[in-house]
């Protein structure tokens, strides 16, 4: 008997041993996502600061940050489907402040502003630093509408003449403004560890079953 059940044991416990493990490391992923998605949270959240003299994409990567100045030159428009406010572009508009010109995101605006005369505006913007990765090797270049397909700093940087400075804006002084501001959050950034880890605790559960099954079957007393 014990010879007819080694194998099928020794299958199952390897087995299972194996995908309990993948799940326990799903797990511990989740937990160090959770922690990271936290700490994303609570950047985005604090208190705004003055623009700094030298902002580290990694350093200061969601950087909440207040300033005043102007609109300037005229924007470019990066083409996306927003939620519930469906097909359109992200408003990307050169922007004095002081002695220093950066780039803001003013949010969402319809199809249909494209082409629409620039108009410059004394603003205050209140929101985050950030240095979007949204190119690969499938974006498509610029068109020379000035229609973009992904946010490409040091890019638009370039286009625009600008530091290779983005300010996503939460909040803006005048609300007369035809764009809809689309602030950064971390609800984009996938976090799947629990699902992963349920799908690996699944399989080691019909891993289990499939061996007392098996040990069943070989174990059966055959018929005479």
């Amino acid at each position: 008997m014990l010879r007819k059940i080694f194998f099928p044991l020794l299958l199952g416990i390897a087995g299972c041993a194996v995908l309990i493990s993948l799940g326990v490391w799903q797990m511990q992923r989740l937990t160090w996502k959770s922690a990271i998605l936290d700490d994303i949270d609570a950047r985005i959240t604090a208190v705004p600061v003055a623009l700094p003299d030298s902002p580290e994409p990694e350093a200061d990567r969601y950087l909440p940050v207040t300033l005043t100045g102007e609109t300037v030159g005229t924007p470019l428009y990066v083409l996306i489907s927003a939620k519930d406010l469906g097909a359109g572009y992200r408003l990307i508009s050169p922007f004095q402040t002081g002695d220093r010109r950066i780039m803001v995101d003013l949010g969402y605006v319809p199809l249909q502003t494209l082409g629409a005369d620039p108009v410059a505006e004394t603003l205050t913007i209140t929101g985050n630093l950030h240095w979007p990765d949204e190119v690969d090797s499938w974006t498509p270049a610029p068109d020379p509408s000035g229609i973009w397909f992904a946010r490409d700093v040091p890019a638009m940087a370039a286009a625009l003449n600008t530091e290779e400075i983005m300010l996503i804006a939460r909040t803006v002084s005048d609300t007369s403004l035809p764009s809809t501001p689309l602030p950064v959050t971390s609800a984009g950034i996938p976090n799947d560890h629990l699902n992963y880890a349920i799908t690996w605790f699944s399989l080691a559960l019909v891993w289990a079953m499939m061996t007392f099954f098996l040990i069943f079957r070989v174990t059966r007393p055959k018929d005479v």
